[in-house]
C-alpha cells in the first residue's frame, strides 16, 4: 500500500472510530455520571405508577398500521430523556434526547407496525430528573403507555380544506392532500389560481380520484362546479353545493342552498349560519344535466347534505319545515329549525324516485340532525345531532351518533346511540375510510375555534375507539398553526391532475352551461340562483 493510500485509510479509521465513540457517548452518558436506563439497571430508577403526560395524547386507543411516527413532547420536567417502543414481533425502538420533543425514525416505525398488526405496542418514558441531589435517584420510570396497532389499513390519502377562521371575509384557502404514510402535504388548488375566490365541498367517488367534483365561487370567474374525471377538467355554470356521487359514477347528488351569515352578540362564539332556503338535485353526468324530483325538492321543506346509501339505492338527506315566506329575512325562531333525516329510494337505470320514508325525526330526538355518512358496508350510518340548524360546525353541542342499518332492516326500528368520542366542542365533517375500519371528523376540542383532524379506529361491531389527532412531524405543529382544517376526506390515491391545469379550467371561458329546475330556490326557469350578495361572494 502506497504512503498516500496508508494515510487515507488511518484517516477513515480515524473518522469511523471518533463517529462511535461519538455515538456511544451520546447513547450512554447522561451527563450525570449514570448510563442510560437498561435491563441491568432499571432498579436504579424511581417508579413513577402512572403514565407520562404527552402532547398529543396519543394513549390508550387503535393505531393504523401504516400511519406516520406519532411523535410527541413529554410533557414531564427533566433534563434528558429516553423513550423506547416495543412491541412482540420486532426490535426495541430507543430514540434518547435532551429536548422532551420525541421524534420517532420513520423507518423503524413502520417495520414495527407493519410486523405488529393486531398486537399492541409499548411506549417507555424515562425522564431524567433536572439538577437532582448528589444521593438522589437521577432516572424516573413511568408507566408504559399502550396503544393497539389495527391489522386494517387506513387510506394512504386525506383531502381537506385549510382556510383561516374569521367572520365576514377571508385572504387565502386551499384544498390540500396529504400523504398519511409520511408527513408530505402537497396543494391540490388553493384561491391564488382565480383572483382570491372561494373553494369548498370537495367530493370523491368510492375513495378514487379519478372523479371528484369542488364548489367554485369567485368574482371575476363567476360560480361553479369544477368535475374531474378520468384526468381531464370541466366546468359547469352553476354552483351545486355539497357533492355526494352516486357509488356508479354516473350522477352526483347536490345540495342547491341560500345561506345567511349571523352574528350572535351574547354568546361565546358568535358565528352562526342559517339556510334561508334549499333543495336537492342531482346532475347527470353524461347527459350534463341538472334534475329534480319533489320527492327530494319539496315546496314546504329545506333539503340538504345528501348522502347515497352503499349499493347507491337510496338517497339519505336531511329535511327542515319551511316555516317563512321566501325572500331574505331571517325568521325569529331560527333558533328552532331542526332538520329530520329521511331517505327516498332511486331506480338509477328508469331515473325514477320512490316515495319519502322517515328514518329519524326531530321531534322524536329533540334536536336537528345532519350529515349522514354510511359506510361502504352498507351497515353503520355516521351522523351529527345539534340543538337547532344546518351548520354544525359553528355550534359546540353538536356531537356524532352511529345508527346500524343492518339491525333496523331486521327490527323496523332505527335505534341510534350517541359515541363516546365526543368532546365539548363542536365535531363534525365526518367521512368513512374505504375498508369501513376508520373515520375521521373535524373538532374543535382544545381550542373551540380551530377545526382539527381527527382519527378513529371502528371495529366490526360499530365500536368506536378513541380518536388520535392527525400526526404532524412537530409535535408542537397545532399549537401555533392558525390554519382550521375542514371536511376531511380519505381516498386510496392521490389527485395527479396540477393545480396549474385545474387553476386554468377555473379560469377558462369553456363550461357546460346548465338551466336550473323549477323550484323555490330558483324561481323562474332557467336562472340561476342570486350570488351576489356581498357575504356569499366573500365568505362561506
Amino acid at each position: 500500500m502506497s504512503k498516500r493510500y496508508r494515510y487515507v485509510f488511518m484517516l477513515l479509521t480515524s473518522v469511523i472510530l471518533s463517529a462511535g465513540v461519538l455515538v456511544y457517548a451520546v447513547r450512554h452518558s447522561t451527563g450525570g455520571g449514570l448510563l442510560l436506563p437498561d435491563d441491568s439497571n432499571l432498579d436504579q430508577c424511581n417508579s413513577i405508577d402512572r403514565p407520562p403526560k404527552i402532547h398529543p395524547d396519543y394513549c390508550g386507543t387503535v393505531i393504523p398500521p401504516n400511519i406516520a411516527p406519532l411523535n410527541f413532547l413529554v410533557e414531564e420536567s427533566g433534563s434528558q430523556y429516553c423513550v423506547r417502543i416495543r412491541s412482540k414481533k420486532s426490535r426495541t425502538i430507543q430514540i434518547v434526547s435532551r429536548s422532551p420533543k420525541i421524534t420517532i425514525p420513520q423507518s423503524q416505525w413502520h417495520e414495527l407496525l407493519n410486523a405488529n398488526r393486531g398486537e399492541q405496542v409499548n411506549v417507555d418514558v424515562f425522564v431524567e430528573t433536572a439538577n437532582p441531589p448528589a444521593t438522589a435517584v437521577q432516572w424516573n420510570r413511568f408507566s408504559a403507555i399502550t396503544n393497539q396497532i389495527a391489522k386494517e389499513d387506513i387510506d394512504g390519502f386525506l383531502v381537506y380544506r385549510r382556510i383561516h377562521p374569521g367572520h365576514g371575509t377571508w385572504r387565502k384557502m386551499g384544498i390540500y392532500q396529504r400523504d398519511l404514510h409520511r408527513f408530505d402535504e402537497s396543494l391540490i388548488l388553493d384561491n391564488d389560481y382565480f383572483k382570491g375566490g372561494c373553494l369548498n365541498c370537495h367530493a370523491f367517488c368510492n375513495h378514487r380520484t379519478n372523479k371528484i367534483s369542488i364548489d367554485i365561487r369567485s368574482a371575476r370567474y363567476g360560480t361553479s362546479a369544477l368535475l374531474v374525471q378520468d384526468g381531464a377538467a370541466e366546468k359547469v355554470d352553476t354552483k351545486l353545493g355539497f357533492f355526494s356521487w352516486h357509488p356508479s359514477g354516473r350522477l352526483i347528488a347536490c345540495s342547491i342552498f341560500k345561506p345567511r351569515l349571523l352574528i350572535h352578540t351574547a354568546r361565546n362564539y358568535v358565528q352562526d349560519i342559517l339556510e334561508l332556503d334549499s333543495l336537492l338535485a342531482y346532475y347527470i353526468v353524461d347527459a350534463k344535466t341538472l334534475k329534480t324530483s319533489p320527492q327530494i325538492s319539496k315546496k314546504d321543506r329545506l333539503e340538504t347534505y345528501p348522502a347515497w346509501s352503499a349499493d347507491g339505492r337510496y338517497l339519505y338527506f336531511c329535511s327542515a319545515p319551511l316555516t317563512w315566506p321566501a325572500g331574505n329575512i331571517i325568521p325569529n325562531n331560527f333558533d328552532e329549525i331542526k332538520y329530520d333525516l329521511v331517505r327516498v329510494s332511486y331506480d338509477i337505470d328508469r331515473d325514477e324516485w320512490g316515495s319519502q320514508e322517515s328514518v329519524l325525526s326531530a321531534k322524536d330526538t329533540g334536536r336537528s340532525i345532519l350529515l349522514p355518512r354510511i359506510s361502504p358496508d352498507g351497515r353503520w350510518l355516521l351522523f351529527c345531532m345539534s340543538d337547532y340548524g344546518a351548520w354544525v360546525v359553528h355550534h359546540p353541542d353538536s356531537d356524532l351518533y352511529m345508527l346500524d342499518l343492518e339491525a333496523a332492516q331486521q327490527t323496523g326500528e332505527y335505534e341510534y346511540r350517541r359515541l363516546d368520542i365526543n368532546s365539548d366542542e363542536s365535531e363534525s365533517w365526518h367521512s368513512w375510510s374505504s375498508n369501513g375500519r376508520w373515520i375521521v371528523f373535524s373538532s374543535k376540542r382544545g381550542s373551540g375555534v380551530f377545526t382539527r383532524t381527527y382519527i378513529a379506529y371502528v371495529d366490526e361491531n360499530g365500536k368506536v375507539y378513541k380518536p388520535i389527532r392527525l400526526p404532524q412531524k412537530d409535535p408542537t405543529h397545532y399549537d401555533s398553526c392558525l390554519w382550521t382544517y375542514s371536511v376531511p376526506e380519505l381516498v386510496t390515491e392521490p389527485v395527479r391532475l396540477t393545480k396549474e391545469k385545474l387553476g386554468r379550467v377555473v379560469r377558462g371561458s369553456r363550461k357546460i352551461p346548465i338551466q336550473m329546475p323549477v323550484t323555490m330556490a330558483t324561481p323562474k326557469p332557467g336562472e340561476r340562483p342570486d350570488y351576489q350578495e356581498p357575504w356569499q361572494t366573500e365568505r362561506e
